[in-house]
């Protein structure tokens, strides 16, 4: 080992000696925000000569927000993050489906804030006797450090004091039976020691109101194919090679429409393959203002005791997660 090596080496040693010596404090957990510990560990931490000014927040009750932080304009950004995960058959049947979300939030705001956040849970809904309306039961769920759990489970209201910046507010699971958004139709023909055909039909299953940007289809294709021709009625096609797939890119996919690709390649040496063996078609897209499990932000409430305005933000976002459609 070098000087120069071990010289990062030590370097390493100390900052992570100076992180644990900062996260525990007599054996118990002190600190463990990420933005608090940037503000006094560094990398000339360890000098003896240099004095380093404890974060005030440190000694907060609330040590993951630092005092005296200031903004022109006080805005919220919260987006509502859904991940699709499916197994689908060739028969259309779902085989595995669950929806995984997240709420993340951007927080922009002065002084000290506490924020109320109230969704359509399906719990509230029942005790105070609106259970005909539309409600989610989330499961496994998981918040921030912020949030008051004790506010929670006696009215569940997510109440909270924010950190500064971006961060998870919450996570929650749904396992439930999911409709295919993409679906998928393959038909694929293939001609021994001579060439393989696909027609492949994509379908959106969901409202018309709403649209899928950027969505890949990938179709897996045998490892030797060649001379590849494609033809489609909208977005483009390319070979990709080192995945042994065709990619099918489709800007922009409006709900309830149907298209139509097809393509051909030479095969020089490949026998018939048995059909079990066939790796699935994945499915890639992202459709905005729009949540499969129909969660929804009744409202978010900013309080602060200098009485500023704000603007809070909402956007929802759903996304492929793991998925999956098995062929012919």
């Amino acid at each position: 080992m070098n000087m120069s090596s071990s010289a990062i080496y030590i370097l390493d040693i100390k900052v992570i000696y100076e992180l644990l010596d900062e996260l525990i404090d007599f054996g118990y957990p002190q600190t463990t925000d990420s933005k608090i510990l940037q503000e006094y560990i560094t990398q000339e931490g360890h000098k003896l000569e240099i004095q380093v000014r404890i974060p005030v927040a440190v000694t907060n009750a609330v040590s993951w927000r630092s005092e005296g932080i200031k903004y022109r304009k006080n805005e919220v950004f919260l987006d509502v993050i859904e991940s699709v995960n499916l197994l689908a058959n060739a028969n259309g049947n779902v085989l595995r489906s669950e929806i995984v979300g997240a709420i993340k939030m951007r927080v922009y705001l002065s002084g000290m804030p506490e924020l109320r956040l109230g969704l359509n849970d399906k719990v509230l809904f029942e005790s105070t006797g609106r259970g005909k309306s539309k409600s989610v039961e989330l499961e496994d769920v998981k918040f921030h450090q912020c949030v008051r759990l004790s506010r929670f489970e006696i009215d569940r209201t997510i109440s909270f004091i924010p950190p500064d910046g971006e961060f998870e507010l919450m996570s929650y699971r749904l396992n439930t039976h999911v409709k295919p958004l993409i679906w998928i139709e393959s038909v694929i023909e293939k001609h021994a020691h001579s060439r393989v055909e696909y027609m492949i039909k994509a379908k959106s299953q969901f409202k018309r109101r709403s649209t899928a940007n950027n969505v890949e289809i990938i179709i897996p294709v045998p490892h030797d194919a060649d001379s590849p021709k494609f033809k489609t009625s909208i977005g483009s096609v390319k070979y990709a090679p080192e995945q042994n797939a065709i990619i099918w890119t489709i800007k922009s996919f409006p709900g309830g429409k149907e298209y139509l690709m097809r393509a051909h390649f030479g095969l020089p040496s490949v026998e018939c393959e048995d059909s079990e063996g066939r790796p699935p078609i994945q499915v890639k897209f992202e459709i905005p203002y729009f949540t499969t499990s129909g969660i929804q932000v009744r409202y978010l409430k900013i309080i602060e005791k200098s009485g500023y305005q704000a603007l809070p933000w909402v956007r929802y976002i759903t996304q492929n997660g793991d998925y999956q459609l098995r062929t012919n």
